[in-house]
């Protein structure tokens, strides 16, 4: 398999498939130090930086990833795990690489009389036209070898409605090709100045051993707990989320630990999948690190990048304490408990040997807050990673240059589906302003809305979950920016809550039926029914479809508004979230009935609906539900689960009756 798992400097291969590894090695290391470069001496005029950025990812693409069987692509759904071609390039591959590239670099080439001609007014020479043809096809066949026909399809009919609209091809290679309002738009453009120095950090981080030091730490935390593991999972896939920004690595990462880890102290199967899906797929809306589609949302509301992040603190908490809250009431009604700490980690012996691994994460942080641009900021944490592991002896063995080029390699692989995805998102952007699309779209769902703001709200998740289930967050968050999010924005939402409620349900199909692609990754590594666990995710996740809507009628969640507002509507609403968990999974203090359950998840909506009435409802509902466990609670009764070793000692002797 043409693969770059292994360093290919390491060993030298002179087969054709081993010269073609040194190359595609040669060109991410590259990639990598281009645009760590860039980032110190500024970044170039627009058309050269975005260019090169698409350039590498061509070349690379090309390279790699190639003649794909059903089989592979079933294995690999998603942008996350792209499939990797078998043998070297054929001829064809070589010519596709030339084809792809050539574009480019005419581009390059006539970079003077590119940026001084007066577009839609000049015409374009056949030159011009022929590259930028070649240019959309071939953008769109390395989208498909990445991420599957959904984007390439979406495209395609972007561009036949631009056909059938416009009724003129030159006007639509102009707006594509020699424009940044096409291919080389904002979506490229946020590929290259943010996604790639971020994802290159998560790589760093990696490769220096934070993986482990999340999970460990998090073991330290709540593995003795009742539901131990459930909320490890929680706690660290919080954590690694906010350096990977995707759900499936994030699953395959912490999975393989956590998943089996929850069915050893009594879990089922599904819950255990279902929580590792959930937990992974927040990690995108995690500050400090967000997924690349908040990079896109700060480019598109010409906002800072830490102003995104401000923005989406409330919510990720309240999402986490719903994921936290269904794990604890799930353990409660079943009896499990945690892990013995004798078989723990100690919190204190894995902050003194790996705990200065968050330096570089708290370097992100310092240097954002200092006021320097988010790029600046991951440059200094991805170059403070290996430094800061050679601090201690623990993980002074991550410390060699074969795995510094590994993790430059890593960090340029894992752009190339995001870097793909934005050309072509570009595409349905350039075409969405040609033809005016956007205002026809928004036209039809206030008509279909019939001016009510929740209907208009329910189409656009309807729309985001969909669209999200065949491409990947951040072109789906793109394509409903240019098509639903100003309808929404049009009947009264403040612009930050209607972009962040695109951005939330372009996550959550990750995590929805049918298509859920952190569900499947999951699943496997539990080995459960996959109806079972995407509806069990729906359940856990619940909160995550419900905190949109909130922070819409309530942008104090957002941190717009005055401070004791977003105080006591924080509070609030993190009540109502673990009232809801309790609710759907029928555990407070007891095992609630069917009656009990309806009214917390009642008393749930009361506190998370923006009103003082309501809350002092939900209020009064709970307050009532309380006294009524607290008087009929058993505080001896336990289920029938295997106590591990040690703790039956401890348990003191149930009185006796009668």
């Amino acid at each position: 398999m043409l693969t770059l798992a292994r360093n290919p400097f390491r060993r030298l291969d002179l087969s054709h498939a081993g010269v073609i590894r040194l190359a595609a090695a040669v060109v991410a290391v590259a990639m990598a130090l281009y645009h760590m470069w860039m980032i110190v001496i500024g970044t170039p005029e627009a058309f050269i930086f975005r260019g090169t950025h698409l350039l590498f990812a061509m070349a690379l693409t090309f390279l790699l990833f190639r003649r794909v069987s059903e089989k592979q692509a079933d294995a690999l759904p998603g942008m996350d795990a792209p499939p990797v071609a078998q043998g070297p390039p054929t001829l064809l591959d070589y010519a596709l690489l030339v084809a792809a590239v050539a574009p480019v670099i005419y581009l390059f080439v006539n970079f003077d009389y590119v940026v001084n001609r007066i577009y839609y007014i000049d015409d374009l020479s056949l030159a011009d036209m022929a590259m930028g043809a070649l240019l959309v096809v071939m953008v769109m066949e390395a989208t498909r070898r990445l991420i599957g026909w959904a984007l390439p399809i979406t495209a395609i009919v972007f561009l036949a409605y631009g056909l059938y609209v416009t009724k003129d091809p030159e006007r639509m290679l102009d707006q594509l090709f020699m424009t940044t309002e096409g291919i080389f738009g904002a979506p490229l453009g946020v590929s290259a100045a943010y996604v790639m120095i971020f994802v290159l950090f998560g790589s760093f981080m990696e490769r220096t051993g934070t993986g482990q030091l999340f999970m460990d730490f998090a073991l330290g935390i709540t593995g003795h707990t009742a539901g131990g593991p459930g909320k490890v999972a929680v706690v660290s896939s919080s954590l690694f989320g906010t350096i990977s920004g995707s759900a499936v690595a994030n699953v395959m990462v912490d999975g393989p630990i956590s998943i089996p880890l929850m069915k050893r102290t009594g879990f089922k199967p599904h819950f255990a999948a279902a929580v590792e899906a959930v937990a992974s797929t927040g990690g995108q809306i995690m500050p400090p690190i967000m997924g690349a589609a908040a990079f896109v949302m700060a480019e598109f509301l010409s906002v800072s990048y830490l102003q995104v992040t401000i923005w989406a603190v409330i919510p990720a908490i309240l999402y986490y304490v719903a994921c936290f809250g269904a794990v604890h009431f799930e353990a409660k009604r079943k009896g499990i408990l945690g892990v013995p700490r004798s078989e723990l980690p100690r919190l204190g012996k894995t902050l003194s040997e790996r705990g200065h691994l968050f330096i570089p994460v708290l370097t992100i942080l310092a240097v954002m807050y200092a006021g320097y641009s988010a790029p600046l900021a991951a440059l200094a944490g991805t170059l403070a990673c290996f430094p800061v592991a050679a601090l201690r002896a623990s993980t002074r063995g991550h410390v060699t240059v074969a795995n510094l080029i590994d993790a430059m390699i890593d960090g340029a692989k894992n752009t190339l589906a995001v870097a793909l995805a934005c050309a072509c998102a570009g595409i349905i952007i350039g075409m969405v302003a040609l033809t005016g699309a956007g205002i026809v779209f928004t036209q039809a769902v206030i008509g279909l809305a019939q001016n009510s703001l929740l209907l208009a709200l329910m189409l656009t998740a309807i729309a985001g979950i969909v669209l999200g289930m065949g491409m990947p967050t951040t072109p789906a968050y793109i394509v409903m920016t240019a098509l639903l999010v100003p309808a929404v924005i049009k009947l009264g939402v403040a612009t930050p809550a209607a972009h962040m409620f695109a951005f939330y349900f372009a996550i959550l199909s990750a995590i929805t039926p049918p298509v859920a692609l952190a569900v499947y990754a999951a699943s496997g590594l539990a080995k459960s029914d996959l109806w079972i666990t995407g509806w069990a995710a729906v359940k856990i996740g619940a909160a995550g479809f419900i905190v949109p809507f909130m922070f819409v009628y309530e942008p104090a969640l957002l941190m717009i508004g005055d401070w004791p507002t977003v105080i006591w509507r924080f509070f609030a609403s993190c009540f109502g979230i673990m009232l809801l968990a309790a609710g759907l999974h029928g555990y407070l203090l007891r095992a609630a009935s069917l009656w009990e359950r309806a009214v917390l998840i009642a008393a749930a909506f009361c506190l998370v609906k923006p009103d003082w009435t309501t809350d002092l409802i939900g209020l009064a509902l709970f307050a009532a539900i309380i006294a009524m466990q607290w008087k009929t609670r058993d505080p001896w009764k336990r289920a029938a689960q295997p106590l591990p070793r040690g703790e039956a000692e401890s348990r003191p002797a149930r009185p006796r009756t009668g």
